[in-house]
């Protein structure tokens, strides 16, 4: 089966469990993986992130097949941003704080 075929009909939750395993060395049940199971599912892993999550993360593969590589700048900004919803969040979320008399 092609790589690309097998990317599209791969379900969110195969692809999880692929790259637990590429992450961990051990599939979600505790097996250890095979080096070259290992080197499979990276393939695969790495095709679903550029064709179907279009991910962004530090290091990754793009939609057009190359590497992607942030800059610290790039970093500094998603995190300042990301660090600037979670403070909405949390003031959102924050509880009514008494102090007793």
């Amino acid at each position: 089966m092609d790589i690309i075929n097998l990317v599209n009909n791969l379900s969110p939750e195969m692809y999880l469990r692929l790259k637990s395993a590429v992450e961990t060395g051990k599939w979600p049940e505790g097996t250890e993986v095979a080096q070259a199971q290992r080197e499979s599912a990276m393939h695969i892993v790495m095709a679903y992130q550029s064709k179907i999550l279009k991910s962004d993360d530090i290091m990754t593969v793009g939609a057009d097949g190359q590497i992607v590589n942030k800059s610290k700048r790039e970093l500094k900004t998603q995190f300042a941003s990301n660090s600037a919803e979670q403070t909405d969040v949390q003031l959102d979320n924050e509880i009514a704080r008494f102090s007793q008399l």
